[in-house]
């Protein structure tokens, strides 16, 4: 299950492993396509948090990472925002996607 993230616990939640950041609002269409992709996503794929990020409560936040639309993903890698991908995709692409992340994690440790 998708934990909430906030500027409180961000770093603590992205400081091991890999895990995908969704900056997302309520009144966003595409994010609440997203939201159920990425909460399957989570429990079909080993090794992957899902950290949700209302950018309407933590603006700082998707300044911070210079987020221009939503949703977008970040990527962390061990606590380092390695890469931010913005829109929905279809699932298969995006578990492709999120699966070669999970490799790439695997093959540098």
């Amino acid at each position: 299950m998708s934990q909430v993230a906030t500027a409180a616990n961000l770093e603590t939640i992205t400081q091991k492993g890999t895990v995908i950041l969704d900056l997302w609002a309520p009144w966003c269409g595409p994010c609440k396509i997203l939201s159920p992709m990425l909460d399957e996503l989570e429990t079909e794929l080993t090794g992957l948090t899902v950290a949700k990020l209302n950018v309407d409560h933590n603006q700082e936040i998707a300044e911070q990472y210079h987020v221009m639309s939503i949703p977008t993903l970040i990527v962390f890698q061990d606590g380092k925002a390695v890469e931010k991908v913005t829109g929905v995709y279809p699932k298969p692409k995006l578990k492709a996607y999120l699966e070669k992340k999970l490799a790439d994690a695997q093959s540098t440790d």
